[in-house]
């Protein structure tokens, strides 16, 4: 991969982790009573509702520097699926009141994380020799 594919990728993988973990500060300073609610009403231990802080602080820090990326982007991906599967399914075919994919942005995010799975954090990562960077 060239310097410039690098860079994107560096770009990418800083934007768009750092998009996400403002969802999870959000969740840090405000709570989610709501995550601990929707796995009541699935029947689900409450004790579950830390994994939102897995999937929206710690995984987008490690994409964000580098660490461990293919693992982050995979916690990522699995975060975004499961947000998917237990809030947005109703909204799977609808489009929102702009005319876009009503789950366009968790699906992005979804796949933005499991193109790091594949991928990886590139060459400028804090790590890279890891089968996880």
């Amino acid at each position: 991969m060239n310097t410039k594919q690098q860079i994107g990728l560096l770009i990418l993988r800083v934007s768009i982790a750092f998009t996400m973990l403002v969802y999870g500060i959000t969740k840090l300073i405000f709570g989610n009573e709501f995550i601990t609610s929707l796995l009541n009403q699935y029947g689900l231990p409450s004790f579950l509702n830390y994994g939102v802080y897995i999937g929206e602080i710690i995984a987008p820090i490690l994409i964000i520097i580098g660490f461990r990326t293919k693992l982050a982007g995979l916690i990522f991906a699995i975060n975004c699926l499961v947000a998917i599967l237990m809030v947005q399914l109703p909204n799977l075919l609808k489009l929102n009141e702009f005319g876009g994919w009503a789950i366009g942005l968790i699906f992005i995010y979804m796949m933005f994380g499991l193109s790091l799975f594949i991928s990886g954090a590139g060459k400028y990562a804090l790590s890279t020799k890891n089968k996880w960077d």
